[in-house]
């Protein structure tokens, strides 16, 4: 039996002290939205997690699922709720309405209070034994550990170039964030604390997350097939996603606009000198095709620069209203503390 009354680290990385082994305290947080057909293997194999870690003196007792409804139209909720009751170490939280994965994360997040937390999502996709791995790179020093995919095959050829083209033009943008990762990492106390002073409304953690600047490590694994149910990530929320985080990290698409305007008008003068010295040789000739293809070309550009600036004075209108991003309907985790 494990004490319960250990010493643990408050914001910081736990080390060896002297001949005292100092086990962290971990939540799993898990966003969850429509997986009544997955959630009693989700629950099953976390569970079973975390008392090998327990068992193995990895984590202290206190460890537990926090798992965040997002608003769930099936059974969901009623999954966690019945769990929580049947386990102390299982909370839930159900947001008041379907918020979006990344802010259903933060939720979650925002109710840890262990030494250290780790996301994942329901699907059982990610790899669950990473998490070992990424508790034993903690207690090297490392306060963000990545899980990061080393092999897309499972993947169709059209999810894989687009991901990879998602990545690449990320970067291009100048956003800083870790190929191939999604949400399924490793955030010490210190690091969570960190992110969940960064207020913005619009939110995208894996380019948010970079921004804390702590060490960092990685924990590599093969993603498997979803064990049920749907993609709750179809293309349409994909490019939602990608949109969010290019305009929410970088101004480098406003940046892109000046340079297209300038060149723009750059191309114009030539064309402009190119009329005029056609005009005064008698070359001129009179007709509608260069004006209309100009005219149309011109317009398009205009209508995606003005598309662009709109997106980013759109989230400036979100940010100064300054609401909160979510709000929570029901908690188990009062019940929880009167079953302990």
């Amino acid at each position: 039996m494990i004490p319960k009354n250990i010493d643990r680290p408050s914001g910081k990385s736990s080390y060896m002290k002297k001949d005292i082994k100092v086990l962290p305290s971990l939540a799993i947080v898990v966003p969850c939205y429509n997986e009544e057909q997955v959630f009693p293997e989700c629950l099953a194999a976390l569970t079973q997690k975390l008392v090998e870690l327990i068992n193995n003196l990895k984590i202290s007792p206190e460890s537990h699922i926090i798992f965040v409804d997002d608003g769930s139209k099936d059974r969901t909720w009623e999954l966690i709720r019945q769990a929580s009751e049947e386990d102390n170490k299982v909370r839930g939280l159900k947001l008041s309405k379907n918020q979006g994965h990344q802010t259903a994360l933060i939720a979650g997040l925002t109710d840890v209070d262990t030494d250290i937390c780790i996301s994942i999502d329901a699907d059982l996709q990610d790899d669950i034994g990473c998490i070992n791995k990424m508790v034993d790179e903690y207690m090297k020093g490392h306060e963000i550990v990545y899980g990061v995919r080393n092999d897309r095959t499972s993947d169709s050829f059209f999810k894989r170039f687009t991901a990879n083209s998602f990545y690449k033009v990320m970067s291009r943008l100048g956003v800083n964030q870790v190929e191939n990762h999604a949400d399924y990492r490793l955030l010490s106390q210190r690091a969570l604390q960190s992110l969940l002073a960064l207020k913005e409304r619009n939110i995208y953690i894996r380019g948010m997350v970079p921004l804390l600047g702590y060490s960092s490590s990685q924990v590599t694994y093969r993603r498997n097939e979803r064990f049920a149910g749907e993609s709750k990530y179809p293309l349409k929320k994909m490019l939602a996603l990608a949109i969010e985080g290019i305009t929410s990290l970088t101004v480098t698409p406003l940046r892109i606009i000046s340079l297209l305007g300038f060149a723009t008008c750059l191309l114009s003068l030539f064309a402009i000198l190119y009329a005029i010295v056609q005009k005064f040789e008698g070359n001129a000739m009179e007709g509608w095709t260069s004006v209309t293809i100009s005219i149309f070309f011109l317009g398009g550009i205009q209508l995606i620069c003005l598309g662009v600036i709109g997106e980013y004075v759109g989230k400036i209108y979100l940010e100064t209203k300054n609401r909160p991003k979510f709000f929570i309907e029901e908690s188990t985790k009062g019940t929880n503390d009167e079953n302990n």
